[in-house]
């Protein structure tokens, strides 16, 4: 597949882009700052402004699918505005270019028991939270749009780098939590998953989870 990847050289980015290589998919890793993406065979680095919705859509074109892995800034006082913003222009440059959006999201919008959501919570950490707000409130947005194939993955409430083992359950609007009640996954298998979705979609529409 020809994938275009937003946000590659983050976190979670950078295992996709990964993940998407030794899959043997040829990827347009589309980044702020090009020299943070190392050369690899398969992949193509360019730069790229989320906020130019018109740009992007031009740099998507051509492409069998967007991954979107755009944060808004992990310690930006304005995180929830800029999330809330790159994330409408991704979502109408998709549009434009007529491509099927895969979302990372948030694990706080998913669902506690008592169908409140995770970030709601007063146990939840503060200096993630306007994060993880706006997270919730695109994929509030996302549920109401027409005209476009999306999905949206929920990680685990936690990731870790660690093992690439491809064993894991999905879930829906509420955490996968082991034995011990945990909810955790690599960040090596939510590529993976990632991954999957773009290759056999399964959940456009939706929102989906995963964990061990």
């Amino acid at each position: 597949m020809k994938i275009a990847l937003i946000g590659a050289s983050g976190f979670v980015g950078g295992a996709l882009l990964k993940e998407a290589a030794q899959r043997g998919h040829s990827v347009t890793a589309i980044v702020r700052s090009p020299q943070k993406v190392a050369a690899a065979s398969g992949v193509t680095v360019i730069k790229g402004d989320v906020n130019d919705a018109k740009q992007l859509a031009a740099q998507l074109a051509g492409h069998d699918v967007v991954i979107s892995a755009f944060n808004g800034g992990w310690g930006d006082p304005d995180i929830y505005n800029k999330h809330v913003t790159g994330s409408r222009a991704i979502v109408a440059a998709a549009k434009q270019a007529g491509l099927r959006l895969i979302v990372v999201g948030g694990a706080g919008s998913l669902h506690a028991p008592d169908g409140s959501q995770i970030v709601d919570s007063p146990d939840f950490p503060d200096a993630y939270k306007d994060g993880a707000r706006a997270a919730r409130d695109a994929l509030t947005e996302l549920r109401k749009e027409s005209g476009l194939e999306w999905s949206l993955v929920s990680p685990a409430a936690h990731i870790a780098p660690g093992e690439r083992t491809g064993k894991f359950r999905l879930g829906g609007d509420e955490p996968v939590l082991d034995a011990k009640g945990e909810s955790h996954v690599s960040v090596e298998d939510l590529a993976y998953a990632i991954l999957d979705e773009a290759e056999k979609p399964k959940h456009t529409g939706k929102r989906f989870t995963l964990g061990y």
